[in-house]
């Protein structure tokens, strides 16, 4: 009975080991390692939605487009029929087996469980066939990526692109992105990347011996969903920028406009421009090669990179500075004799009245007038030597935002050039130079470079009556969100309100009587300031600056047009009309509007060399 008894004890011993040795390899294995069972698990990238981008009105510019990539396991890229995938996908073996050896000896990136690129951006027909013979190729699968699309062919420079990544991007993204996914390179969708982009997620599947999908790993509880990308709303009317553009056509210049208050940049165009829709899809890299070799330099942002000297719409600043230094009045009288008569006539001038008052000389744009004016500011009695009153004049100018970036949201901004009192140092040599050496700034040429967003941004500051917001091309970010709060910072000049008064006025009589009178809006009254400036390369560029109305201003505009000579002969002409159509929603000046559009003004030089490029294209294709 006893040992009976032992026997019962010892086999419920032997039981309860068992069955507890069971229970601790099931809880390891299903809690501790999950190794035996994730060894068929395979997990793939689910793209989010990127954020769409609309204009401030609420119309969309850039929405987004399903593509689709071949991925591989390469792991499970054996015995299978490689001359059938080449074939399909249309490339060589020798291709297949050089993709395959690159995503392996990857050491840094490759994973097993993970699918890589073989081909990217399959065409529709490329699509449909591979949809067709999937199921021969268990190491195959199809990865949904966006691309993004464009409503309207304008705005390129401004909106911007998405490029394939670099090593350098994925390690600065400390690994977020993998080699073949997309990036903003340019513009908008470069500076707002990580606002656009949202957040990637990972779903993960199980597959039985043969490599095929066999369902969600433990029903989906380790995926990570992926989260969709903010839209933007751009300050941009895409009217006026359409508008623009079709202003700007055959022509090589820029303008900016931009809403005085608030900084917000509401049309940027760069000419010759080109269609967005070019830098997507499976033909983007073909196309950025053939618009990066165009001799018209297509892709340049010349609203932010190029530089000019502002000629007489530096004249402006001259004035006020001069006012605010206690050296000009309102009615100082200054002589010209078609150029400055203390240095012989030079730097020379159109013929008009003088001697000149203060707003006359800004109507008439007098550069013998600015000439006294800058050599009464530098050459003050109240600094000991020429470099302090230069200094004291740099600060002042630099308070205008030239000669430094002013810090937009767009990426590659020009700061200018302004030369410092070092400069001139090592130029002409300490204590060896005076302001007949440096004249020509007095009239902006010389040395000097400005970009056309910085001269809009001097224009709106005038409208402003003293202050400036940054410019901005982001209004708003997400449905109800905002922007970063140094937009809405007003940045004041040391300049008091009442000098502005006398420079606009000065202004008007440009506009309704002086060198843009040619230019004059029924119903609109406002400010304008034409320049001429020298281009030693060819013809001098025309450029023009105005805001409008002239009180309460809602648009502050500068045009650069190269080429293209005087001020009031093109850029003046262009601007107002998008002034125009701005404030009205329509254009009453339909010659002048008919002749902006037809004129063509790109340089010979440009034509031949493209000329060249497209007979070249073509021996190519023979």
């Amino acid at each position: 009975m006893q040992n009976l008894e032992r026997r019962k004890v010892t086999f419920y011993l032997i039981f309860g080991l068992v069955a507890l040795v069971f229970l601790i390899r099931l809880f390891y294995l299903q809690v501790i390692n999950t190794k035996d069972i994730e060894a068929g698990r395979l997990e793939e990238i689910v793209y989010p939605s990127r954020g769409l981008i609309y204009d401030r009105y609420g119309k969309l510019m850039v929405y987004n487009d399903a593509i689709f990539d071949l991925m591989i396991y390469p792991k499970q890229a054996k015995n299978i029929d490689t001359l059938k995938l080449c074939e399909i996908i249309g490339i060589s073996k020798e291709d297949f087996v050089s993709r395959i050896y690159d995503i392996v000896h990857d050491s840094l990136h490759y994973r097993s469980t993970k699918p890589y690129v073989l081909e990217k951006e399959l065409s529709e027909r490329m699509y449909a066939t591979v949809q067709e013979n999937l199921y021969h190729f268990p190491c195959l699968t199809m990865q949904s990526r966006i691309d993004r699309k464009y409503d309207h062919p304008s705005g390129a420079h401004l909106l911007g692109f998405i490029r394939e990544v670099s090593d350098q991007d994925i390690a600065k993204s400390k690994n977020y992105y993998a080699r073949g996914e997309g990036i903003g390179k340019t513009g908008i969708e470069r500076s707002y990347e990580d606002t656009l982009r949202g957040h990637k997620g990972i779903s993960y599947f199980i597959q039985d011996v043969a490599g095929q999908k066999k369902g969600p790993f433990k029903d989906g509880k380790f995926d990570i969903p992926a989260i969709a990308g903010t839209s933007l709303t751009l300050s941009v009317s895409v009217e006026l920028q359409n508008y623009g553009e079709e202003l700007m056509q055959n022509k090589v210049g820029s303008v900016v406009a931009i809403e005085p208050e608030t900084g917000e940049i509401l049309a940027m165009i760069s000419s010759p421009g080109y269609d967005p829709n070019l830098l997507i899809g499976r033909e983007k890299n073909r196309n950025y090669q053939i618009l990066n070799d165009d001799p018209a330099k297509v892709l340049y942002n010349r609203p932010l990179d190029a530089m000019y000297p502002p000629g007489s719409i530096f004249k402006s600043m001259q004035a006020l500075i001069g006012q605010q230094e206690g050296v000009l009045f309102p009615e100082t009288r200054y002589p010209c004799h078609r150029g400055y008569p203390v240095m012989g006539g030079k730097p020379g001038c159109h013929s008009h009245p003088s001697p000149l008052d203060l707003i006359q000389s800004v109507a008439y744009s007098c550069n013998s007038y600015y000439c006294y004016v800058f050599r009464s500011i530098v050459d003050e009695k109240r600094f000991p030597n020429i470099e302090d009153g230069y200094r004291n004049w740099y600060d002042k100018i630099k308070q205008f935002g030239v000669g430094q970036r002013l810090g937009i949201d767009l990426p590659f901004e020009n700061g200018g050039i302004l030369r410092s009192v070092e400069y001139y140092n090592k130029v002409y040599g300490k204590n060896s130079w005076k302001s007949s050496n440096i004249i020509s700034l007095a009239i902006g040429q010389g040395e000097l470079g400005i970009t056309p967003m910085q001269m809009a941004n001097v224009v709106a500051i005038i409208a402003n009556r003293g202050f400036y917001c940054v410019p901005h091309a982001v209004k708003k970010i997400g449905e109800n969100g905002t922007i970063e709060s140094r937009f809405n910072e007003r940045h004041k000049i040391d300049i008091e309100r009442k000098y502005f008064e006398f420079i606009i006025e000065g202004m008007f009589q440009v506009v309704q009587s002086g060198t843009a009178s040619n230019c004059k809006i029924e119903g609109i009254p406002y400010c304008g300031k034409t320049g001429t400036a020298q281009n030693p390369h060819g013809k001098d560029h025309s450029v023009f600056v105005a805001f409008a109305p002239r009180d309460n201003p809602k648009i502050a505009i500068a045009c650069v047009v190269e080429n293209a000579g005087f001020g009031a002969d093109w850029a003046a002409p262009i601007a107002s009309l998008m002034i125009e159509k701005f404030l009205t929603d329509s254009v009453s000046r339909h010659s002048m509007e008919d002749r902006m559009k037809k004129g063509n003004l790109i340089p010979a030089v440009y034509m031949r060399d493209r000329k060249k490029e497209m007979l070249r294209d073509s021996s190519k294709t023979r």
